[in-house]
Order: structure tokens, then C-alpha cells, then sequence
């Protein structure tokens, strides 16, 4: 079997015509459907965990990830990179800082669901791509092209009207966005030698600790709910680690697949998702200058989304025209 599951041709076999090709797009785009899906319905899931504070469900979102992770390593006899990782601190550090960045993010998101606001943490991650690529300029000295310069600056001004407009600086959409552009931008650093599994145990092996005692912090306080709020309650909180790991996994499974620019299409699933939920199923109001700022930073996303797109058509033409002919075998 190859790393992506299928099966190669036995010798001899007659050439693949392409409808393995295909099935496989179709599978990986399944895949990202199904996990962008996920991720938008969380806040359905993060506001059934009430009356669980924030910290309460970060703490065991992390314990139980560990968990899964680790059942999940067990099973593939999988650890052997453990040694490797902590035979390296630079890497080790690195995923440490990941660590610490996306369980900011996590409790952020979970807030923000909590205390009404789900409608602001789906502004953030549509403001998420273009940080992602302000960021790219700013720390890794990427160039960009002309329409990737414009949305970046219909991106700022989305940021500058809501600032205005709603009076007070909108954190929850800019910690969201910034805190997962610098994860991804941390992960950028410490290189991809570690799969979406393996680094996710590892980041949540590194907060553990800190989970542990928070949770040691609830219960002296009496403020954890996880012994308190009945059995289908602490159901709920132990599910955080499937609920977690599933669409990791299966975003993973979609980036093999398919091409970087049809991820970032699908993306946009989830924010979506994240405010008709907000709004339609929670009750969420959003005012009329709210709703502006949503549009222009649309307006960013489309440019930035038709820039994309076609670069990489403009990048497969190139492929092609350079593609070297390949000579007749002799007779």
C-alpha cells in the first residue's frame, strides 16, 4: 500500500487512464468538505459543553487529544519519533511554542462561543488568510503579487472600519486570526518532519502539564463541572478528543489529495458555517456595521481567492510548456 491508501499497478498492468487520478481528487475533496464541515458546526458542540468555563473544556480538549493521539500512535506502533524529538530541542521548543499558540486560539474560539460572540470568531477566520499572507510578508519576506497587495489592504481597512464603526478594537476576530497565522507560521519554521498526528501529540503533550493544574485549580475552587454536570456532561467533555482529532485527520487525508489551492477554497466552509450557526441557530445578533465589515473583508477574500486560482493555472501552463518531450523508445 502507498502513503495515500492505494494500491500500485502490479507489473504488467495496463497505464492508469486517469480515473484513479480523479477518484482520488474526489476523495480528497470529500475530505475537506467533511473536515471544514466539522470545524464550522463547533460552536454547536462548544456551547452544548455549557456551564464548563473556557479553561475548564481547553483543559480537557488537550488531556483527551492526548489521549486519542496517543491511542491512535499506540495502535500504529507509531513512536519512535519521540526520541528523535526530544533528542532535538530546537524542535522540541518550536512545537512547545505551536503548542502554547494554538490552545490560545482554542480557549479564544471557546470563549467566544460561550458569551454569544461566534459570529465574531467566524470574522476572524475569514480574516485568517490574509494575515496568513501579511504575515508571509512580514517575517518571511515573501513577495506578493499586485491583487495578493490589494486584498492585504482591503483586509486592513475591513480591520480599521470595524475598529471605528463598533468603537472598540475587534479583538476576538484579530487574537483568532493572528494567533492561528503565527501557528501556522511556527509550523512553517519548525518544518513538516512531523505528520498532522504526531505533532498534534506532541503540542499536546507539551500543554499537559498546564491542563493538569488547571483543572487541579477547578476542582479546589469547586468550579469544575466535569464530576458535577451528570454523565452525558462529562460525555461531552471526553468527546473533545474525537472531535479534535477527526477532522485533523481528515484535512490531512484532503491535503494529499488535492491541490493547495483548492484547500483554500474549501476553507471558507467554515466560517461560514461558523456564522449561519451563530446567528440562525444560536440566536447570535449582528448589527448593520458589523455586517459591513463582513462584506469587505469578502471582497478581500474573493480577490485574493481569483489571485490564486489563477497563478496556479498560469503555474500548470508553465509545467506544461516546459514539460520535456519524451523521446520514442528505439525499435
Amino acid at each position: 500500500m502507498t502513503e495515500g491508501g492505494s494500491t500500485p499497478p502490479a507489473p504488467g498492468a495496463a497505464p492508469d487512464d486517469g480515473s484513479d487520478a480523479a477518484a482520488e481528487v474526489r476523495r480528497g475533496t470529500g475530505y475537506g468538505f467533511l473536515a471544514y464541515g466539522i470545524w464550522g458546526l463547533f460552536p454547536l458542540y462548544f456551547a452544548a459543553l455549557a456551564p464548563a468555563g473556557a479553561f475548564e473544556i481547553l483543559a480537557h480538549r488537550i488531556l483527551w487529544t492526548l489521549a486519542v493521539c496517543s491511542l491512535v500512535l499506540l495502535v500504529r506502533r507509531d513512536l519512535r519519533w519521540v526520541r528523535d524529538l526530544l533528542a532535538r530541542p530546537r524542535l522540541a521548543a518550536g512545537i512547545t511554542v505551536a503548542g502554547l499558540l494554538i490552545a490560545a486560539n482554542w480557549t479564544i474560539y471557546v470563549l467566544a462561543v460561550l458569551t454569544d460572540r461566534t459570529y465574531e470568531a467566524a470574522l476572524g477566520y475569514f480574516l485568517n488568510p490574509i494575515v496568513t499572507v501579511a504575515l508571509g510578508v512580514l517575517v518571511l519576506r515573501e513577495r506578493l503579487r499586485p491583487l495578493q497587495w490589494v486584498a492585504v489592504g482591503i483586509g486592513a481597512l475591513a480591520s480599521v472600519w470595524l475598529a471605528v464603526a463598533g468603537g472598540v478594537v475587534p479583538w476576538i476576530p484579530l487574537a483568532l486570526a493572528f494567533s492561528f497565522g503565527l501557528y501556522g507560521l511556527t509550523k512553517k519554521r519548525v518544518g513538516a518532519s512531523l505528520t498532522a498526528m504526531r505533532s498534534l501529540a506532541a503540542e499536546t503533550a507539551a500543554l499537559s502539564p498546564v491542563a493538569v493544574v488547571v483543572l487541579l485549580v477547578l476542582a479546589a475552587q469547586g468550579a469544575t463541572t466535569f464530576t458535577t454536570g451528570g454523565p452525558v456532561h462529562a460525555a461531552l467533555l471526553v468527546l473533545a478528543g474525537v472531535v479534535t482529532a477527526v477532522p485533523l485527520l481528515l484535512f490531512a487525508a484532503a491535503a494529499r489529495r488535492i491541490p493547495l489551492v483548492t484547500v483554500g477554497l474549501i476553507q471558507f466552509v467554515t466560517p461560514v458555517l461558523q456564522l449561519v450557526v451563530g446567528v440562525t441557530l444560536l440566536g447570535e445578533h449582528v448589527s448593520g456595521r458589523l455586517w459591513i465589515g463582513f462584506g469587505i473583508v469578502w471582497v478581500a477574500l474573493l480577490v485574493l481567492s481569483y489571485d490564486s486560482v489563477t497563478a496556479a493555472r498560469r503555474h500548470r501552463r508553465a509545467r506544461r510548456t516546459v514539460a520535456p518531450e519524451v523521446p520514442e523508445p528505439t525499435r
